[in-house]
């Protein structure tokens, strides 16, 4: 029997968030685990009159294999296959839903960019066709046990976290989270306004420029659940010193107690209490990986508690993050890499400055 929490993100995210039109053509990519969604998403799908090009199956234990086994020769090959698959669909729905987070933890971090970089290609094309309005796309996440035990969690428990957060217990899903975008759509226009963000929290004093830059407002669309406004900065004004609150967690590594220094917009210096050689490393992927591509802040207040998970930490209520690497095109930023890796800070006991003028204190916005 379906899951009806199952049915209703499923039409939130067919009507809402991908907003599929008959002859739209669908890619969905989602592990064997999600196959509840999967299936609930499939038939909204076909009800709405849009046709499922593919349902591909992610599995990280598969990449864990090439990583370990393939020669160099098979890690960077790139088939025509995927190259045509970027092309060709309207709408994608990725969907996150790991039963084992931790799965690529032991591969060698050079061998894990070396497949990276191979695919900067495939990256920079999808992120494009999905900027310019050709594709649209939303990632979302179906709560598993491996996410469950890293939030501290039993799996009931977590799954009421997961879609408390994406408001589906509401009468009227959809309906809220239009009302969040207009909410947002405020601060987005206050923030597009200012050239100077300067951002102080405990170990924390960073100043960066984002005039002329697009503030987006996240509202449901691109990620579900969703609530944060973000731009990319202008890549050479960051400077200063920022120390993350929680663990950054990337391709199943945890790196703890990070602090990363930026002079003219690149990491000049990164420390961490565990995982330091995976931080170089990905920081040494290719010449766009120092350099940050986004700055956001979360403003789910359904979310208030770190759940080890970057769907759901970066949008905490009360909180900003950074992204190392690819700007997101719709921004208006101009890094390019193969990395982007979301790293979160809680501003509940911070303050942000907009051209000198105070106007965020301790979790929220004074606008």
């Amino acid at each position: 029997m379906a899951d009806e929490r199952h049915q209703k993100l499923a039409q939130v995210l067919v009507h809402y968030s991908l907003e599929l039109k008959p002859g739209d053509r669908l890619l969905i990519q989602a592990p064997i685990a999600a196959f509840p969604l999967t299936r609930e998403v499939f038939r909204e799908a076909i009800r709405t009159g849009a046709y499922v090009v593919a349902v591909e199956t992610l599995q990280p234990e598969l990449i864990e294999l090439l990583l370990r086994e393939g020669s160099d020769e098979q890690l960077t090959y790139v088939s025509e296959l995927d190259r045509l698959r970027v092309e060709q669909y309207t709408a994608r729905l990725y969907v996150w839903g790991e039963e084992n987070t931790r799965a690529l933890s032991s591969v060698d971090p050079k061998r894990l960019a070396l497949y990276q970089r191979a695919r900067q290609a495939l990256v920079s094309r999808r992120l494009e066709r999905e900027a310019n309005g050709e594709a649209r796309w939303c990632g979302t996440l179906f709560p598993t046990h491996a996410y469950a035990q890293d939030a501290g969690m039993s799996l009931s428990s977590y799954e009421e976290f997961v879609f408390t957060a994406g408001m589906l217990d509401a009468p009227d899903p959809i309906g809220a989270w239009r009302r969040v975008y207009e909410e947002q759509q405020r601060i987005a226009a206050f923030l597009r306004q200012h050239d100077e963000l300067h951002i102080v929290a405990p170990g924390t004093d960073l100043r960066l420029r984002v005039g002329g830059r697009q503030w987006i407002n996240c509202a449901g669309k691109v990620n579900f659940p969703d609530g944060e406004v973000f731009t990319g900065p202008i890549e050479d004004s960051v400077s200063g010193t920022i120390r993350f609150s929680y663990p950054a967690f990337y391709q199943g590594h945890a790196v703890e107690g990070l602090s990363l220094t930026f002079e003219e917009g690149r990491v000049v210096k990164a420390t961490a209490r565990t995982n330091q050689a995976f931080l170089e490393a990905m920081l040494d992927v290719d010449p766009g990986a120092r350099t940050v591509g986004e700055v956001a802040f979360g403003l789910n207040y359904n979310i208030q508690r770190f759940t080890c998970n970057t769907l759901f930490d970066e949008k905490i209520g009360g909180t900003m993050h950074l992204a190392l690497g690819a700007s997101l095109p719709e921004s208006g930023g101009r890094n390019q890499s193969t990395i982007h890796w979301d790293m979160v800070n809680d501003l509940r006991e911070g303050r942000v400055y907009a051209d000198g003028q105070l106007c965020y204190e301790n979790g929220r916005f004074l606008i």
